[in-house]
């Protein structure tokens, strides 16, 4: 039995995979990645691949970074961890005043987790008790969007609207109202006739429901798990206009769509839009360890601050809530954004995207190509005339993203939407390698029958 075999064999007797159909899985060539090298993968029978959507989303600046290693082996000869509860570390506080400078303008406060779900859920908790400690106890319900994805704990699939991830779980779940998302590319009337469909049906529940409503939460921008579909412009602003007229708080949901990867520091800051509670992650820390924030307003602070005994402590932690080496490595991160001018970079870089998927935008199966910075969805479709989709068992992204695989590039699919977001660091030659790795995938797979 070989290195590899030995592997695959452990890891099919002993390792159940997320999002991942284990039986399909058990069938196929595992990948088993030995390590990284700037955009690259190396797997554990040498070849290399490029990493064609960061590692599901978060890495920022590459594997394998030496200031970022240098970080963690740095706060490694200090302290690995020391808890948040009821005492402070140095990294900790430090990441904390750097996230409150280069957020939106009046979030203030910053209540550390270690994932987009957790950072979710307690965004959720916090709306609840904000009003509970206000007296309102009336507003107990949320709006969300339909197709959205928050995460998988159950506050945040109870405010998420993917059926085929929530609904088997529906019965553990409390109820959300739910609005469209603005999907121009599926709508009649296309990017107008969407976001006017989003802002009607918003406002038409808030004017008969806002008394009963905590929040509404949001992925600015772009929607990442239902296909990566872009909002109309001004739709988000108008959203957190519409929920201050009615108070109901704001929730962004910044996990996939923060630290650079629409091109601004958060999807936000394209519509200058400063919502009450704001959830970061993924890149935080530039993809290397699992740390994640949920950023508040001075207000929403306010209610929870109080005399001990009044009990409107918020009671919500976790065991590695502001890790000292997670925070450390995020402070790196960040200081490489201002080092290599990555926004600036990630907006040419987007450009150089465009220009090269252009090759494959009149393709008979390619339906849309959705772009904001370097978040990427191909939207392929059985029928281009008609935009009839792919069948699920067609298998179509799947298909698309196998051939990637074989052509050297790694990235998943979205139902039959094949992603393509980079490494923010990539350079052009690379980003232009990669790109024509996805084309001739997309192509060869959609184009074998014809």
């Amino acid at each position: 039995m070989t290195p590899y075999e030995r592997l695959v064999a452990i890891d099919r007797a002993h390792v159940w995979h997320p999002f991942t159909q284990m039986k399909d899985y058990n069938q196929s060539d595992p990948l088993i990645i030995e390590r990284g090298e700037g955009v690259m993968l190396y797997d554990v029978q040498g070849r290399a691949y490029y990493d064609g959507f960061s590692s599901v989303w978060l890495n920022v600046h590459g594997h394998n970074v030496p200031e970022l290693n240098e970080a963690v082996t740095a706060q490694l000869g200090r302290v690995a961890h020391s808890t948040l509860l009821g005492m402070a570390n140095i990294p900790a506080i430090e990441l904390a005043e750097k996230l409150v400078e280069i957020t939106p303008q009046g979030l203030t406060k910053v209540f550390y987790s270690d994932a987009g779900a957790t950072g979710v859920e307690i965004a959720v908790k916090m709306a609840f008790q904000y009003w509970m400690n206000l007296g309102k106890t009336s507003k107990t319900k949320f709006i969300t969007m339909n197709q959205a994805y928050h995460g998988d704990t159950i506050g945040a699939v109870s405010v998420g609207a993917i059926p085929l991830y929530h609904d088997v779980f529906r019965p553990m779940l409390f109820p959300s109202y739910v609005v469209p998302y603005p999907y121009a590319y599926r709508h009649e009337r296309g990017a107008h006739g969407a976001k006017e469909a989003t802002l009607s049906e918003l406002r038409k529940i808030l004017e008969t429901n806002a008394h009963e409503i905590a929040a509404m939460i949001v992925e600015p921008i772009v929607q990442g798990a239902s296909g990566i579909i872009v909002m109309p412009e001004g739709c988000l602003r108008e959203m957190a206009t519409l929920c201050r007229e009615y108070d109901v708080l704001f929730i962004a949901d910044e996990v996939a769509t923060g630290f650079g990867r629409t091109g601004m520091m958060f999807a936000c800051d394209h519509e200058e839009v400063s919502p009450d509670l704001m959830v970061v992650g993924k890149g935080l820390t530039g993809g290397y360890l699992p740390v994640a924030a949920t950023l508040a307003t001075e207000e929403v602070y306010r209610a929870f601050y109080a005399d001990y005994e009044e009990q409107k402590t918020f009671f919500h932690g976790h065991s590695f809530t502001g890790n000292p080496l997670g925070c450390a490595v995020a402070l790196a991160s960040l200081k490489r954004f201002e080092d290599h001018h990555m926004l600036e970079n990630v907006r040419r870089k987007a450009l150089l995207v465009e220009r090269k998927l252009r090759g494959i935008q009149d393709a008979p199966h390619v339906g849309e190509i959705r772009q904001k910075g370097l978040m990427v969805g191909v939207e392929l479709v059985k029928d281009k005339s008609t935009r009839q989709t792919y069948a699920w068992a067609e298998r179509i992204g799947a298909r698309v993203t196998r051939r990637a695989r074989e052509l050297g590039m790694l990235t998943r699919p979205l139902g039959n939407v094949v992603v393509f977001m980079p490494p923010l660091a990539s350079t052009d030659a690379e980003i232009d390698a990669m790109t024509d790795i996805l084309m001739k995938a997309i192509i060869d797979v959609t184009e074998a029958d014809m």
